[in-house]
């Protein structure tokens, strides 16, 4: 047929459905779309839609060209409106929110130009190419409409045609498709980046239209942190309402559970690889809802990693997630999540020790670190359903040189002990074994001295490292100061040790060794002063007697007085009573009771 007489049949067509609309003919057709009934006329439907010309032709008597079913056209009667109207020639606006529903109904419809000049197809075609898809919103808003409407959509190829025009667009639009350097720590080494304006339009399409999405704009040379905020937008979007915060049983219909695991599960894949990219409190956050959700081990592991990768920005707050299994035999915090995050970090440092010259920065982030995790440890100290094993075990893997002073540990310590009045003896001493006495500062030390719920041996230690302190103040003031010694240029610090602790048992036993002798050297020091004072004022006592010799004065001067008690004298004394060390004295037997006290 001629492109001529098209269009006159076109216009025939045209002014027999207006007459038949002007003249209120009544309908031969019903055609059925799902719940609703359409009454209408044969002639336009037939002269535009290849699909019901087809229906009618195959059905066997007139009684079953009367009625047409049409159950699954994309967009619902709502779309077989649209079409019935442009069937009619009745006017209606294409809009980016109709035209998605146009295209695909068109499609089922097979209104096409062998029916039809200027058909629905291509009139929806051609608003596509030259209005919706020439806009970021208005492309977004049509790939929305679109996710409705599969797999008609994915059969025109709407879907990839939106997806292309978004990834085109954004990428004209953002700051992160200009080539930059790459880093070779994997690290953003920039602030933050700034959330763009179509982020927000982003997070209205689902999960799998989104993933496509990115990874077209990936494609097309989009950098990858630069996803971060997008990212972060729809995750609060899409998860919002989860009790992540809380405890108890779940109060999620499990559909709904399964759909929120499948987003975060994507969000995780999606996240950028690079150091820095996304805050920890964020990664916190998807953590809490992927143990919330039960999501893949794999994911749980990645948020783990990620967050043991940049544990130094961390707060405590951050840290504290809640153990969703929660019972009365469970603790309250899920100390095992946080112990694995904290051995990531651990590694990472060996790590980067091994790789980087700068020990100045390495030292401040696990001093920071160190700091952290003491104030976890004595965040969840309180809570009673912390074993011993579990607080030892965090406890023993924070790094020795990360812990300037032992204020930090001792105060979780303290509070664990409270906590748990009913511990043995030998358990109190393994979880005070936990701290260094000797880099408690004055204050930790005057609060241990009186601490009746530290073992007696931890007491003396604290009161043994006290005097030293006491013994080297008074030294350093009456000697002339010494020179200082020559600090080294850049202090590296040495990896920590993770899978054994040989080494550091070795060097703890040498070190217990040295103090026993120190001890034992500073006893028999005291003990040669004393005797010395007892000497001296014995004589004198001798010489005081001749002058008086009444019987009970000269009986009570036989015994020279105790000399003054200090605070030094009191603590050696008590040091000598206790012998914390266990040590015998080498060469002595013990003193017969009656010469035990014996002053001279």
């Amino acid at each position: 047929m001629s492109a001529k007489k098209k269009d006159l049949l076109s216009s025939a067509m045209k002014r027999t459905s207006e007459w038949i609309s002007s003249q209120e003919v009544s309908s031969d057709v019903t055609v059925h779309v799902g719940e609703a009934s359409f009454s209408l006329h044969k002639f336009p439907l037939l002269s535009k839609c290849g699909l019901i010309k087809k229906l009618v032709s195959e059905s066997k008597n007139d009684s079953d060209a009367t009625v047409i079913k049409i159950p699954d056209i994309p967009g619902g009667s709502e779309a077989f409106e649209l079409t019935t109207k442009f069937c009619y020639g009745i006017n209606f606006d294409m809009s980016t929110e109709n035209i998605a529903m146009l295209r695909c109904a068109s499609e089922y419809l097979e209104m096409t130009e062998e029916h039809s000049v200027e058909n629905l197809v291509s009139r929806s075609e051609a608003y596509l190419t030259e209005v919706a898809l020439k806009s970021l919103s208005s492309a977004i808003t049509v790939l929305h409409k679109s996710e409705d409407l599969l797999p008609v959509a994915e059969r025109v190829k709407l879907v990839s045609r939106c997806i292309d025009a978004i990834a085109y667009m954004t990428c004209q639009e953002s700051q992160f498709c200009s080539p930059t350097s790459n880093n070779s720590n994997n690290e953003v080494v920039s602030k933050q980046p700034v959330v763009d304006w179509w982020a927000e339009d982003l997070t209205v399409l689902r999960i799998d239209s989104f993933q496509r999405v990115l990874i077209a704009m990936m494609a097309r040379g989009f950098k990858q942190y630069g996803l971060g905020p997008v990212l972060m937008l729809y995750a609060q979007k899409s998860l919002r309402g989860l009790e992540i915060f809380g405890k108890g049983t779940k109060k999620i219909e499990p559909k709904q559970e399964h759909e929120k695991r499948v987003i975060l599960e994507t969000i995780v894949s999606l996240l950028p690889r690079e150091r820095n990219a996304m805050s920890v409190s964020f990664l916190s956050m998807l953590l809490r809802a992927a143990i919330y959700l039960e999501t893949t081990v794999a994911c749980r592991l990645d948020l783990e990693k990620r967050m043991g990768l940049q544990l130094s920005q961390a707060v405590l707050d951050d840290l504290l997630i809640p153990s969703y299994s929660f019972t009365g035999e469970h603790s309250l915090f899920d100390t095992d999540t946080v112990q694995r995050i904290l051995m990531n970090y651990l590694e990472f440092e060996v790590e980067g020790v091994r790789l980087s010259n700068n020990g100045a920065d390495l030292a401040g982030d696990m001093e920071r670190v160190g700091k952290l995790m003491e104030t976890y440890l004595a965040e969840i100290a309180s809570d009673r359903n912390v074993s011993l094993q579990k607080f030892i075990g965090l406890a023993e893997l924070i790094p020795e040189q990360s812990r300037v002073t032992e204020d930090g540990m001792y105060r979780a310590v303290d509070i664990y002990l409270k906590a748990h009045p009913n511990m043995s003896d030998v358990e109190r001493k393994k979880v005070c074994s936990l701290m260094d006495c000797q880099k408690l500062s004055r204050e930790a030390c005057a609060h241990a001295a009186q601490n009746d719920r530290l073992p007696v041996q931890t007491i003396v230690q604290v009161l043994y490292y006290e005097q030293q302190r006491l013994r080297g103040e008074v030294t350093n003031d009456t000697d002339p100061p010494a020179a200082p010694p020559p600090q080294p240029a850049t202090a590296v610090l040495p990896p920590p040790k993770l899978s054994s602790y040989n080494d550091e048992l070795s060097k703890v036993k040498r070190e217990n060794q040295d103090l026993k002798l120190e001890l034992l050297k500073m006893k028999m020091k005291l003990k040669e002063f004393e005797k010395d004072n007892t000497e001296k004022r014995s004589s004198s006592t001798t010489t005081m007697s001749s002058n008086h010799s009444s019987p009970r004065s000269t009986a009570s001067m036989d015994k020279p007085p105790l000399p003054r008690k200090s605070f030094m004298n009191s603590v050696s004394k008590k040091l000598g009573k206790l012998n914390p060390f266990g040590i015998p004295p080498r060469g002595r037997t013990k003193p017969p009771k009656d010469r035990r006290h014996s002053i001279s």
